[in-house]
């Protein structure tokens, strides 16, 4: 899209709306209230766990690495999708084709593939989604330890405030609404293993020139421009970043 016509759909969205809510900035998760929003999901994080385990260094340094991993990777995950409204608002611009990406399902993605840069021992990683192929469905990743089942999980949503984390109890969320997506997982799985390599701007599906979305190696999504969009974010994120995977 024109750039010029991208600045045009923000303008109006914003008379609409009253608020606009840029990407989060490279600083946002080192402010004071986010570095004690990280300390505070450790923490959460850690009451998981047994008793026996929450103490062990190495299970505080795990806990750690995905609290301060969900804050970090949330905002540059909004960067890289360079979405400018928050949750329903950013919907209506990229189903209208105003904006590229952004859907709650693409920072579902995108968040379960930061969360998949290293093994986990203590805990495990999982999506899960509320009202399912309804009007209103929307997609997050949780945090459990290891072995537990929903609900007993944290609830990690990067959408609704575009890259300013949002983390809810999965406990307290509405049990009829709310529920584990398994096998949505199981194929993120598949393209995300634990210690893959893939650099912070790649996208697991893209949007083809027929507006479906198809996983990256189809053919068709590699003639697509958001194909050639997530090339070009990648060879950007090389240049300003050399050697480095995950530019947060």
């Amino acid at each position: 899209m024109h750039p010029y016509m991208k600045r045009l759909a923000c303008i109006a969205m914003a008379a609409l709306l009253l608020a606009d809510c840029s990407p989060a900035p490279v600083s946002y998760p080192y402010t004071a209230t986010v570095v004690q929003r990280r300390a505070t999901l450790r923490d959460n994080l850690l009451n998981l766990l047994p008793a026996e385990q929450r103490g062990s260094a190495a299970a505080v340094a795990e806990a750690t690495w995905l609290a301060d991993t969900c804050y970090k990777a949330a905002a540059a995950i909004s960067r890289v999708n360079d979405s400018h409204f928050p949750g329903w608002a950013g919907n209506a611009l990229i189903n209208s084709r105003f904006q590229d990406r952004g859907l709650c399902w693409h920072y579902q993605h995108d968040m379960f593939r930061e969360l998949r840069r290293r093994s986990l021992s203590f805990f495990r990683v999982g999506c899960c989604v509320r009202d399912e192929a309804e009007a209103t469905e929307h997609n997050c990743v949780f945090i459990a330890a290891k072995g537990a089942q929903w609900p007993d999980a944290w609830i990690i949503d990067a959408w609704m405030w575009n890259g300013r984390l949002k983390v809810d109890p999965a406990a307290a969320a509405d049990p009829d609404r709310w529920h584990e997506s398994a096998r949505v997982c199981r194929d993120l799985e598949s393209v995300f293993p634990e210690n893959h390599t893939y650099p912070v701007e790649f996208w697991g599906m893209v949007r083809t020139a027929s507006g479906k979305y198809s996983w990256f190696w189809v053919p068709e999504s590699q003639a697509s421009e958001q194909y050639k969009r997530m090339l070009r974010n990648i060879a950007d994120g090389e240049k300003e970043h050399p050697g480095t995977l995950v530019n947060y």
